[in-house]
């Protein structure tokens, strides 16, 4: 007689009420900056996600396949270093795409709590991984992951933690913040023993870099654009998004991508009752992507309570998944 599989668990979710963005404040206050700026965060509306998805699938654009590919053939490694019984603990986790290799991977994981900012996409998420892997615990927690973490009460409270953090996100936030968030990580593992997996693109040929970033096909400068359109919508703006350039350029010095949408005629912007001039050849700065080496990365993330464990790269060494573990 064959037994029925084990139900798909969804906790309830875990809503700490994160305060929603002010598009409007935080546009503004860029703008009036010197040099001005533009949250990156606010790339992905509808359109935007749907534009960074094919960016994914370019040719030029490494990371995402490449990160997939160490998950696919280090997952045994990966799951040897890691042990048992583990609670997998997403940060950012979106669409939870790669979490499947991992939960695949590991044995007998403990539970599996997503955090997102957006409910929406958690929620669907969530119930995603509870159907593929019926009989795990999944605990969708809504909350701003660059705040201290207050997780709900779980089942599998007194298992080793292991934080998944993916997607070279970490890359996105300069060193102060990234020295914040790695430390709010370890405290949220608790005492020793706690883990992270976390995802970094490496430095490497300045033209490989620069070309995954402004694609031949032009991907990557309609999702920059994109956010000009979504200002004009959501705020009233006026911006005519092909009087700016896409470009973008590595710093040697800062080692890190940045994104600019330059200004091809000298213009006026009305967003409300404000006015914003431009001139020919004034940029705004949309995204700061951070590339590392492995040293460089482990030494900062010491000063944060982490020792490597293991570093898991490709053939290439365009990008490292990085088993860290509190000191």
């Amino acid at each position: 007689m064959n037994r029925p599989s084990p139900a798909a668990r969804v906790m309830p979710l875990h809503d700490l009420h994160p305060a929603p963005d002010d598009l409007s404040a935080e546009v503004l206050s860029g703008l009036r900056a010197e040099p001005r700026t533009l949250p990156c965060k606010y790339f992905y509306d509808a359109e935007g996600s749907k534009l960074f998805d094919r960016i994914c699938e370019l040719e030029e654009y490494y990371p995402t396949r490449t990160e997939i590919g160490i998950l696919s053939d280090q997952a045994t490694a990966i799951a040897d270093s890691v042990g048992g019984e583990a609670l997998v603990i997403e940060l950012g986790s979106g669409s939870s795409t790669k979490t499947h290799r991992l939960l695949e991977a590991l044995t007998k994981p403990a539970g599996y709590v997503p955090v997102d900012i957006s409910r929406a996409h958690l929620t669907e998420a969530a119930a995603r991984i509870a159907r593929s892997f019926p009989g795990l615990p999944v605990w969708p927690v809504c909350a701003d992951f660059n705040q201290e973490l207050d997780l709900p009460a779980l089942e599998s409270s007194g298992a080793r933690r292991l934080i998944f953090f993916p997607g070279s996100t970490i890359g996105n936030f300069d060193r102060p913040a990234r020295a914040a968030l790695l430390r709010r990580s370890a405290n949220l593992c608790g005492a020793k023993g706690g883990r992270m997996l976390i995802g970094i693109d490496l430095i490497k040929d300045v033209d490989r870099l620069e070309r995954a970033y402004d694609d031949r096909d032009g991907v990557t400068a309609a999702f920059n654009r994109n956010l000009l359109r979504r200002i004009n919508r959501e705020l009233g703006a006026d911006f005519v998004p092909e009087r700016f350039a896409h470009e973008a350029t590595f710093d040697p010095v800062e080692a890190r991508i940045e994104m600019h949408l330059v200004s091809e005629v000298d213009q006026s912007v009305a967003i409300g009752d404000q006015r914003f001039r431009f001139e020919r050849g004034e940029r705004i700065c949309t995204e700061h992507s951070y590339k590392f080496t492995i040293g460089g990365f482990v030494e900062g993330a010491a000063e944060a309570g982490w020792a490597l464990e293991h570093a898991f790269t490709d053939a290439e060494e365009l990008f490292a998944l990085l088993l860290l573990q509190t000191t």
